[in-house]
């Protein structure tokens, strides 16, 4: 198999794993999200020590120990996925899953909006274009759902902070993830003993089945994220981008199919409108991409060329001196 077969093997398992969790989460009822959140917080930590331990790739720790504005930017990272992990199980197992799909359709949208109020980034004309219909949609749905569509806000604006946060740190996937849930495993630990010391705890009292499945979080968490690190280092980034999309059409699908989620004619064109504003930023990142090829593949030519043409002779060489 070519190295870039397997990538779109292993990114189609990564983003397939990541659409198919509205399957998941349900099977941890009848834990809340709070508690769900907590256990994929303290086994994600165990299993990724484990394969760190196993491939021995833990030299980076020290190096983050001495630096500490990646650790607050750690610190940062490892609150907002908090919450956008929070929320996306609830909003799952309190039947939005739809809403929650339509939160990584727009999540693009909101990193471009981020970059360009944060990192003061200038967009390019498709890209402002792209984000006027996304705000547009955002009205329509507004209207379909009789309030804002504040799930999907809540997902996309806490992952469009998380990968920026995760932009500045620069670390890999794996080693993010340990980091991150190392933040998180004191809170979470300590919330799981004070529920079951309430008896209110759901890991030991529903069988072994439901507490496989609950510690089972930790590689429902990892492993999507180990195939989509392989993935990413044999894909281009535009084919990456494109890819990231299949994740929101299975959980959209799910939502239609298997939880039979209403859709009235309003949330369609609202999502059709989001879909529009996708196609358009799809086009010009391929585009912008295509185009940057082509100049450094004429750069390349160019420098080329000058390297094989011969160097002109000296006048006194050709006088014979």
């Amino acid at each position: 198999m070519g190295e870039q077969r397997a990538g779109l093997v292993y990114g189609f398992v990564a983003y397939g794993m990541w659409g198919l969790f509205p399957l998941y989460w349900p099977l941890l009822e009848p834990s809340g999200a709070l508690e769900i959140l907590a256990h994929r917080m303290v086994w994600s930590l165990a299993v990724v020590a484990v394969m760190l331990l196993a491939l021995r790739r833990w030299t980076w720790i020290g190096e983050l120990l001495r630096q500490p504005r990646r650790l607050a930017l750690v610190a940062l990272a490892a609150a907002v996925v908090s919450v956008n992990w929070g929320m996306y199980i609830w909003g799952v197992n309190s039947g939005h899953v739809v809403e929650t799909a339509l939160g990584y359709f727009i999540n693009p949208l909101v990193t471009i909006a981020l970059g360009v109020l944060v990192l003061h980034e200038r967009l390019r004309p498709a890209q402002w274009a792209a984000v006027g219909i996304g705000v547009a949609a955002v009205v329509v749905l507004t209207i379909g759902y009789g309030r804002l569509p504040w799930i999907a806000l809540s997902l996309a604006l806490s992952f469009g902070v998380y990968g920026l946060a995760k932009k500045k740190i620069a670390m890999g996937g794996l080693e993010s993830l340990a980091a991150e849930t190392s933040v998180q495993f004191l809170p979470a630990f300590c919330f799981l003993m004070v529920l079951g010391a309430r008896g209110d705890s759901t890991f030991t009292h529903h069988g072994a089945g439901h507490a496989s499945l609950l510690a089972a979080c930790g590689l429902v968490t990892a492993v999507p994220l180990v195939f989509f690190g392989m993935s990413a280092t044999r894909l281009p980034l535009s084919t990456i981008g494109l890819m990231q999309y299949l994740a929101p059409v299975f959980q959209f699908v799910i939502g239609l199919v298997h939880f039979h989620e209403k859709m009235p004619a309003e949330r369609w064109a609202g999502f059709l409108l989001v879909w529009v504003a996708l196609v358009l930023l799809s086009w010009d990142a391929l585009r912008t991409a295509r185009r940057g090829r082509r100049q450094a593949a004429a750069l390349r030519d160019a420098a080329e060329t000058t390297a094989a043409r011969p160097a002109p002779e000296r006048p006194e060489a050709a006088a014979g001196t």
